[in-house]
């Protein structure tokens, strides 16, 4: 049985699958991990993690599946990260995670004092917000420069399991073109007076695309992991760009909505838009530009509440259900670890406004449903208002398991959306690269034959009304109260 491995390590858990070359699921694996947050506004992992848990799952998998005949292994991991590393592939401190870590104020203010918000946004793409990794290496560099000093090489999730795996320094340029102000989004390359100047002691890893073969699996690697030595493994990307290709969301016209721990969104066209508001990065294929944006939290803030509850996921969902729509009254703003895009504000905060005495806890799960389906509304809005032609829906994510949440989004947003047969992600997409890289003239994998659409969620139009004017008020809560709020913030972290 001819099949390809894929690996995504994500925020909250590490996932493998092995696929058959018809898209089957032959078998899977998890691996649940939790982040360290060190300080308010911090939020880390040892990389250590992310390579013992994928040994752990490629010998589970391959143990299981004597039969089966790796052909090739695909990458993925959550992202923009910041892992330095010194010359012997030791890190030199724990990884920096994505735009939920925003301790690099500092840093992006003094980059756009030196370079200009301008100019940042027409090099790279974007301006500088808490996802930009090239802020990170700058931070590192000004608050702990002992171990700066010992920095050689920058990683992320995918790009440490392909070195771990073949002894290949590579990083995809969708992963390069979010380490704001390093990367050049027009050209395709490193932009060397800013690479020179804020993470000169790195050497730059080799750019190449997502589904490009990094390397062969070494003998070493193949002795760890139970992978036959010499399988190819490709470069990977970010899990969300690998969690658009699992459900064919990547083709120009697309938007990806990825229910997961936080909420992330990929609209995919041929021209690069620029917005503050939002993330323009490389896409995942030669010739594609995405528009970015995500929630910090969307799964974190439903179980969040479940923890808090005590209560379990189909007994929220059925009290959420009763509730109805507009949870009697309460309106929350989903900002309980500040907010990506598009207010772009780390000091955001959470926010329940209209509570009571009679009030459950399925108003509050289901205020916290409506809260992320009216942060996805206000991302989209603010994607078309920047030009995207958005045509397409399409669902994917651990969320997606449960019809509610998908019927709350959709009635918020007004839009159609599309839930492929498999929803696992991002590890499912990887694999989908494998295969793709070592296909034959002519004999390429079609994502539509491997993962076709299983159904289809539609709004209710007698809703839309009532979601509009909820969604004015979203909007006015959040100015009304941002004041407030960022006091609060500036005290949680002195």
């Amino acid at each position: 049985m001819r099949c390809t491995l894929g690996v995504d390590v994500g925020t909250s858990s590490t996932k493998g699958v092995l696929v058959a070359d018809d898209g089957m699921i032959v078998a899977s694996a998890a691996r649940a991990h939790d982040v360290v947050r060190p300080h308010s506004g911090w939020v880390e992992m040892d990389a250590d993690v992310w390579w013992d848990e994928f040994v752990s799952i490629a010998q589970e998998l391959v143990s299981a599946t004597p039969e089966a005949e790796i052909l090739a292994v695909g990458v993925s991991g959550m992202g923009p990260c910041v892992l330095l590393a010194d010359a012997d592939d030791r890190p030199v401190r724990p990884a920096i995670l994505y735009g939920v870590d925003t301790r690099s104020g500092a840093q992006i203010a003094r980059m756009n004092e030196e370079l200009g918000q301008d100019e940042i946004t027409r090099i790279g793409g974007s301006s500088l917000t808490s996802q930009a990794a090239g802020a990170k290496i700058a931070w590192v560099a000004d608050e702990e420069p002992d171990a700066y000093a010992g920095a050689a090489r920058l990683f992320m999730p995918a790009s440490w399991l392909a070195r771990r795996l073949t002894g290949a320094y590579v990083l995809d340029h969708q992963s390069a073109s979010q380490t704001t102000p390093l990367y050049d989004i027009e050209n395709e390359r490193w932009h060397e007076p800013w690479w020179e100047r804020y993470a000169g002691r790195i050497e730059q890893p080799r750019l190449t695309w997502a589904g490009d073969i990094a390397g062969t699996v070494t003998d070493a690697a193949a002795e760890t992991t139970g992978i036959p030595a010499g399988t190819p493994v490709i470069t990977g990307t970010i899990d969300a760009w690998t969690e658009a290709v699992s459900v064919g969301a990547h083709e120009v016209g697309d938007l990806m909505l990825m229910y997961g721990t936080t909420m992330f969104l990929v609209a995919t066209g041929e021209q690069t838009l620029r917005t503050p508001s939002m993330w323009t990065t490389a896409g995942a294929f030669p010739g594609t530009r995405n528009l970015a944006g995500g929630l910090s939290t969307s799964g974190a803030l439903t179980a969040w509440l479940k923890d808090l509850t005590g209560t379990d996921y189909p007994g929220l969902l059925a009290d959420a259900e009763a509730s109805g729509p507009g949870a009697n009254g309460l309106l929350m703003l989903p900002y309980f670890a500040g907010e990506r895009t598009p207010i772009q504000d780390p000091d955001a905060r959470g926010v329940i406004a209209g509570l009571t005495l009679e009030h459950s806890r399925g108003d509050l799960y289901r205020a916290a449903l409506e809260a992320t389906a009216l942060g996805v509304r206000h991302n989209v809005e603010t994607m078309r208002a920047a030009g995207a032609d958005i045509r397409r829906i399409v669902a994917v994510g651990g969320g997606t398991q449960g019809r509610l949440w998908l019927q709350v989004v959709s009635d918020v947003t007004g839009l159609v959306q599309e839930v492929p047969a498999t929803t696992i992600g991002a590890s499912y997409g990887a694999a989908f690269l494998a295969a793709s890289a070592v296909a034959g003239d002519g004999a390429a994998p079609v994502i539509t034959d491997w993962n076709p659409i299983a159904q289809t969620i539609t709004p209710d139009p007698d809703l839309a009304d009532f979601y509009d004017a909820l969604f004015d008020r979203y909007v006015r809560l959040y100015e009304a109260s941002k004041d407030v709020v960022h006091e609060l913030a500036a005290q949680q972290r002195a």
